[in-house]
C-alpha cells in the first residue's frame, strides 16, 4: 500500500516537473493544468487568511497571474506547491496590508495539506537571465490586458494592477459597484480566451 502511495507521489512529481518545463517554454496549456490541479487549495490557502469569499476567489486569479509571469524564478530543488502556496501567501497578506486589516500575525504558520507555510518577503537578488524570462512572461499578460476593450482593460487595470478595491473603481469611474464586478468578470472571460489558464 506505502509503495503504491510513493510510487503515485513520484509519478506525481515527474509529471508536476514536466509540466513546469513546457510553461518555461511558452506552453501555456501545461500552466492551465497546473491551475486546474492546484487551484482549489489555493482557495483555501488565501480564505483562511482573508476571509472573503470574492476577495479570495480576486486573489486566487491574481495568484496564478503572479506565478505564471515568475515561474521562471522557481527553483526545481523545493517543492512547486510550496513555492506557489507562498506566492498565494504573500499575495493574501499583501492584500491585508492594504487595507490595514491587522487579523494575522506575518509569524502565524498557515496550514495546508503540504505542511505549514508563512509570509516570507520577496527575493529582490538580481539576476539578469531570470528578470528577461520573468519580463516576457508578464509582457503576454500586459499584452492580453492592453487588447481588452476600453472599459473592460480599466477595470482589469485597476484590479490587477494597481490593486483598486471595488469600491475604489466604482469612485474612479463613477459607476455602480455592481457595473465593476461585471466589468471584471467579463474581462477576465476575455482573458481566459487570450491567456487560456486564468480560471
Amino acid at each position: 500500500m506505502n509503495n503504491t502511495v510513493s510510487k503515485k507521489k513520484k509519478e506525481n512529481k515527474k509529471n508536476e516537473e514536466f509540466l513546469i518545463q513546457q510553461v518555461l517554454k511558452g506552453n501555456r496549456k501545461a500552466f492551465e493544468s497546473l491551475v486546474n490541479r492546484y487551484q482549489r487549495t489555493v482557495y483555501h490557502v488565501i480564505f483562511k487568511i482573508v476571509k472573503e469569499k470574492e476577495e479570495a476567489k480576486d486573489l486566487m486569479q491574481e495568484t496564478f497571474l503572479k506565478a505564471y509571469s515568475s515561474i521562471s524564478t522557481y527553483k526545481s530543488q523545493y517543492r512547486f506547491t510550496t513555492w506557489l502556496y507562498r506566492i498565494a501567501v504573500n499575495n493574501a497578506i499583501d492584500y491585508l496590508r492594504k487595507k490595514k486589516i491587522a487579523t494575522l500575525s506575518l509569524d502565524q504558520k498557515i496550514e495546508t495539506k503540504y505542511g505549514k507555510l508563512s509570509f516570507e518577503p520577496k527575493d529582490w537578488t538580481y539576476n539578469p537571465e531570470i528578470e528577461l524570462l520573468a519580463k516576457k512572461k508578464r509582457f503576454s499578460i500586459e499584452e492580453a490586458i492592453e487588447a481588452l476593450p476600453k472599459k473592460y482593460r480599466e477595470v482589469i487595470s485597476y484590479r490587477h494592477k494597481k490593486e483598486k478595491s471595488y469600491q475604489e473603481i466604482s469612485e474612479i469611474l463613477g459607476i455602480p459597484v455592481g457595473t465593476v464586478k461585471a466589468r471584471i468578470f467579463r474581462g477576465r472571460e476575455l482573458l481566459k480566451k487570450k491567456l487560456r489558464f486564468l480560471r
